[in-house]
């Protein structure tokens, strides 16, 4: 069945159940209502015929109630039949009693006809079969039960009938058919309309969406002019502004309602030349530019530009589309960078020619250390032995500086009492705090070293004395102290961040004005400063804070605003010392350990091998480290320990230290140069006992042999006294 024809069967089922609800409320009604005609035209029969009535009413109430419930259309037209023989069987019996043939009340089966076949919609074939059926129950029982003495009445009443019979089967096909053809058309209306109404739907989504999509487009387009990291100026033909973001208002100091309609000659140094009107000419003609030039910011400083233009076309008209980003700053940066890549390779060829350099002394240092030993010289010549020896340390410290220079020796670590460093630094600046400040010291009498660069140290103290100082304009007191801390998991005294270990803390105190919340945040970054201009860089507490990081440290502030600041530094204290490059006159015990010494610098390498030979340890020495090698693997087990320069040519002091620990990983290393880089950078190479920078001279080296050879591999001091 096509949706149609169910469309039509249903719309069919609904209209039967509707006439069947209205036929049957209407028969009980009539069947009630005319026992008033049977009071008037027959009396005796009142009775009787109420029962009939009666009865014939409620089987109609019951086929009412199934009708109310039943929703199959077959189910509609078995009620309306059932309601039909019920009637027509009641009005037969009311026939027979009052009349026969003759009974004028056959006008009830003419009322049920018309009220069957002209309310139901039966399909013809079932019309006719009502029509019989009605007709049956009214002929049959006459002609069986009733003698027909009135011939003229009984064929009027049948005419009668049969014309009813033949109107109503007239109507109902008539009706039938419009019915159908009205269903047929409501069905085809439902489904246009259903249709215009998706079609409208759909049209509706479609707006909806093209709006929305134009809404996010301009949105999209709108955001990404006006949150431009760059300014971004729309101009006509003629190089008026007509739209502007909110970058390029800022950039040049201006409101947009004032950017807006102004020439951009207005805005350039150079606007009224021949270079402009060239430029707009040249981007008017499709050509895309990208050039620097200089525009007048609103309080009149310069602003250096980077533009790059485009003309573009909105609509019949012609635009100059430009992107502007500041490059003042880029400029600077740029000049800088020339200068500093220049200062960067005088950098390197210092740093060459002072690791050179640096070999030289360590030779010069050793030879005059041999010929110290040499009981037959004289005074005058141990005199000038002498003044070889201060001067080449001299020299030494003017090579440290030029290592300083070429940033391949920032900091030189070596072990330092922190109480001594704080003493030389305050008597350097006590002069400078006046009468209004004073300064007190609580340093305790026994702290371990630290490994800390002396200048860097001097610098961090005095940094802090002076920023107290400032901080204290009308006078104050200032208080460093210093105690051995062994920072622990949950400790009080020490902020959260600073590792477990074993540090000396070094605090600085001032009764000063403070330093608010939301400045303590900000005082170690670069620049930053709060004093008034021409009294601070910003990068005093910068390098403090750097100094006291390249130390493996920590430092903390707490400060309140009226009460003071305090700040607090950790030194870590280190397990391996770093020996000290200072003159001894002990000369230790001698021993017979095999020592494997290993520089590229043959006079040095002979002049030290010599010295050691004469303290009673056995020297293989080679100034190849390919060499070194070869000696190594025939008695890696009788040597004791090893002394490598850490720069050679072909194999390197670090892939040297690696391939000996790959054959005794045991083995005691010690290290010289003259970067102290190298050693700064231990977590890329293999542990070393010990490092010496050069130029050092033959006492440094023997104490530090046998303070590494006396020390167990298990034992491990806390610091360096």
């Amino acid at each position: 069945m096509t949706p149609k024809e169910t469309y039509i069967d249903e719309q069919i089922t609904k209209t039967v159940q509707f006439w069947n609800d209205r036929l049957l409320a209407l028969g009980i009604l009539l069947f009630l209502l005319l026992g008033i005609m049977d009071y008037i035209a027959t009396p005796e029969n009142f009775r009787t015929f109420m029962m009939y009535r009666i009865t014939a009413s409620a089987a109609l109430a019951i086929l009412f109630y199934l009708n109310r419930h039943k929703k199959h259309r077959m189910y509609h037209y078995a009620i309306i039949t059932a309601m039909i023989v019920i009637s027509a069987a009641t009005i037969e019996l009311m026939i027979l009693k009052f009349g026969g043939h003759a009974s004028h009340y056959y006008a009830g089966l003419n009322l049920l006809i018309i009220g069957a076949l002209g309310l139901i919609p039966f399909s013809l074939p079932l019309s006719l079969s009502v029509s019989i059926l009605i007709y049956a129950i009214y002929i049959i029982p006459i002609l069986l039960f009733d003698r027909i003495t009135d011939v003229p009445t009984f064929i009027v009443n049948n005419a009668f009938m049969i014309s009813t019979f033949s109107i109503s089967l007239t109507w109902r096909i008539s009706t039938q058919r419009g019915m159908l053809n009205e269903l047929s058309l409501q069905y085809d209306l439902t489904q246009q309309r259903r249709m215009l109404e998706r079609y409208s739907e759909r049209l509706e989504q479609d707006v909806a969406e093209r709006t929305s999509e134009l809404q996010k487009s301009e949105q999209w387009h709108r955001s990404l002019f006006d949150n431009a990291t760059d300014g971004i100026l729309v101009l006509d033909r003629n190089g008026i502004i007509v739209n502007a973001n909110e970058r390029a208002c800022d950039m040049h100091g201006f409101t947009r309602d004032f950017l807006l309609g102004t020439h951009i000659k207005l805005l350039e140094q150079d606007g009224h030349g021949n270079a402009f009107a060239e430029r707009i000419h040249r981007i008017l003609a499709g050509e895309a530019l990208v050039f620097e030039t200089t525009h007048n910011k609103k309080d009149g400083s310069p602003l250096q530009l980077e533009i790059s233009s485009k003309a573009i076309a909105i609509g019949d008209e012609l635009y100059i589309q430009s992107f502007y980003r500041d490059v003042t700053e880029k400029k600077k940066l740029r000049e800088h960078l020339v200068q500093s890549q220049k200062m960067e390779s005088i950098g390197v060829l210092a740093g060459g020619i002072a690791h050179d350099f640096n070999n030289i002394l360590t030779a010069i240092l050793g030879h005059t250390e041999i010929l110290r030993l040499d009981t037959s010289l004289v005074s005058r010549s141990l005199r000038s032995l002498q003044v070889i020896e201060d001067v080449s340390i001299k020299a030494g410290g003017m090579i440290s500086k030029l290592l300083g220079f070429a940033r391949k020796s920032t900091y030189e670590m070596l072990p330092l009492n922190v109480n001594k460093v704080i003493l030389d630094t305050v008597n350097l600046t006590e002069r400078m705090l006046g009468v209004d400040i004073k300064l007190n010291l609580d340093l305790v009498d026994i702290l371990p070293d630290i490994h800390g660069d002396l200048n860097q140290l001097e610098q961090v103290i005095m940094n802090l004395i002076v920023n107290a100082r400032d901080a204290m304009p009308k006078g104050g007191r200032i208080d460093i102290s210093t105690r051995y801390c062994e920072a622990t998991d949950g400790m009080k005294n020490a902020p959260p961040y600073v590792q477990t270990g074993q540090y000396v803390q070094v605090a600085v105190a001032d009764t000063g004005m403070g330093i608010p919340d939301h400045v303590i945040q900000k005082i170690f970054e670069p620049f930053f400063t709060t004093k008034e201009t021409g009294r601070g860089t910003g990068l005093g507490l910068s390098m403090v804070y750097g100094a006291v990081k390249e130390h493996g440290g920590y430092i903390h502030v707490q400060s309140q605003v009226g009460c003071g600041s305090t700040f607090t530094m950790y030194f870590p204290i280190p397990v391996m010392a770093v020996s000290r490059p200072v003159k001894t006159k002990e000369v230790p015990i001698k021993r017979d350990e095999i020592i494997l010494y290993v520089d590229d610098q043959e006079e040095a390498l002979w002049a030290f091998q010599e010295i050691l030979e004469q303290q009673g340890y056995t020297v293989l020495s080679a100034n190849d480290p390919a060499q070194a090698l070869a000696l190594f693997k025939k008695q890696r087990h009788e040597i004791a320990l090893v002394i490598t320069d850490m720069i050679m040519p072909k194999i390197d002091g670090l892939e040297f230290i690696r391939q000996i620990r790959a054959r005794n990983p045991e083995l005691k290393v010690l290290a010289v140069s003259g970067d102290l880089n190298i050693i700064r950078g231990k977590d890329s190479i293999p542990d070393v006992a010990g490092f010496i920078r050069k130029p050092f001279d033959s006492g440094a080296l023997v104490s530090t042999i046998r303070r590494i050879l006396d020390t167990k591999p298990s034992a491990s001091a806390p610091f360096n006294a």
